[in-house]
């Protein structure tokens, strides 16, 4: 998806409808047109935003943001960060054995994200979506409307998936977890870390995986 209005740029979607209002023109786009200084300025603004709205839905529920962020005494959200993600790995494991590759495609975003990126840019990445995605959905969303639907709007967000049904199930289920692992560790830290293990790790096996 680009905006054009004497700027020229292409953004992450490839999905939504031409359309214009006044000056502004949104039409698909091919991933493979991304440059990558692009991708990455989508990446970090759509990052900033995501932040953004967290903090927004924090000051309407008169809830202070740093409160979030308050590390636990105990060690117990370690296990739950670590211990959910070895279970969404197994599962992932399990589910690319016997899915079709197309089926599971994201056109082609992680792999521009990840495959040419330094291990330090990757850890960055890593930690700045854990973040800036926990704290708005795990916690200021899910305070207002439950794991359930927070998990819903999770999957939408998420539209490169929603062109095939198992990846947007998985997403789902996967931000569910995320809820339910916030509720039982009682800290932000569990799913952060969660979130942070999942992405680095996938972001390093595209790096490093072989050419087929």
């Amino acid at each position: 998806m680009y905006l054009k209005n004497n700027y020229k740029g292409q953004g992450l979607t490839e999905t939504m409808k031409k359309f214009k209002f006044g000056n502004i023109e949104i039409k698909p786009v091919d991933p493979r047109q991304l440059t990558d200084r692009l991708l990455l300025i989508n990446l970090y603004i759509t990052q900033g935003l995501t932040l953004f709205i967290g903090l927004v839905i924090l000051f309407f529920q008169k809830r202070n943001p740093i409160s979030l962020f308050e590390f636990p005494k105990s060690v117990e959200f370690l296990y739950w960060g670590f211990g959910f993600a070895v279970i969404m790995f197994l599962m992932d494991m399990l589910i690319s054995r016997f899915i079709a590759e197309d089926s599971i495609d994201d056109g082609g975003i992680n792999n521009m994200i990840f495959r040419e990126r330094p291990i330090w840019h990757i850890l960055l990445i890593s930690a700045v979506v854990a973040i800036c995605e926990e704290l708005l959905f795990r916690g200021a969303i899910q305070q207002g409307i439950g794991p359930y639907w927070t998990s819903i709007l999770f999957a939408v967000i998420h539209i490169r998936y929603l062109k095939h049904w198992i990846p947007t199930g998985w997403v789902f289920l996967s931000s569910y977890g995320l809820g339910y692992i916030y509720i039982l560790s009682g800290t932000l830290w569990a799913p952060i870390l969660c979130h942070f293990l999942i992405d680095l790790i996938s972001g390093l096996v595209i790096k490093f995986r072989r050419e087929s």
